[in-house]
């Protein structure tokens, strides 16, 4: 079995987990509200601004040993960057302050989430970081395929309102292949067990989040 299979295997019940949170579940048959599409989008906007930061703190921490895997970082930060500028015009379009949301603070689920990202980048291992970008790679592709399409007809809004989902999801497609051919080329099991470890957590944390947007009317 190779590393990418196994981590999904240790995982399956945290994403099982996530998958079946209600607001996951109304997301997927059309049945929210507008105003927790665009706190969903708010979110998303407040740990995607993180994501190139957080690679990069990843890359720099990594050993020499591992040049390989900071040249790997480097291809993931050109395809993220910018990304969190499509959030912005999606709640645009959905007509919410989009430049409020930009000069925002994120609520307490993501603040957590994306502490723990530098936390483990910083005093773990910088390797665990990929258990993050497994969690969310695979949730976006979910949403995308699922919601976007769904939330279009039931929210009577353009299908520009959704360019964080549907263009994210196609492209995590593509990175998940490339998260796996990366992952499988770790040796280390101090490594691998920090991927799984991290993937385990995050699970949890942006389940958080998603469990927040409930309240929202």
């Amino acid at each position: 079995m190779s590393f990418f299979e196994y981590l999904k295997l240790e995982t399956i019940q945290e994403q099982a987990e996530l998958q079946n949170l209600p607001i996951i579940r109304q997301a997927i048959s059309g049945q929210v509200s507008k105003n927790q599409y665009i706190a969903f989008l708010t979110e998303a906007y407040h740990h995607v601004k993180h994501t190139v930061p957080l690679l990069m703190a990843c890359g720099a921490k990594l050993p020499s040993e591992k040049e390989w895997l900071r040249e790997s970082i480097a291809h993931y930060i050109e395809e993220e960057l910018g990304h969190q500028e499509w959030i912005l015009n999606d709640i645009k379009v959905c007509g919410g302050n989009a430049e409020a949301v930009r000069f925002g603070k994120p609520k307490l689920e993501t603040e957590l989430m994306i502490a723990y990202a530098y936390d483990t980048i910083s005093r773990i291992n910088p390797v665990g970081f990929f258990g993050m970008v497994h969690v969310l790679e695979g949730t976006s592709i979910q949403l995308a395929m699922h919601a976007a399409n769904s939330l279009e007809v039931s929210l009577k809004l353009p299908k520009t309102a959704f360019t964080y989902l549907t263009s994210h999801g196609a492209l995590d497609m593509e990175h998940v292949e490339f998260f796996s051919d990366l992952v499988n080329r770790l040796e280390n099991e101090e490594d691998k067990a920090s991927i799984v470890h991290c993937s385990k957590v995050v699970y949890r944390l942006y389940g958080n989040i998603f469990r927040g947007l409930e309240s929202v009317q």
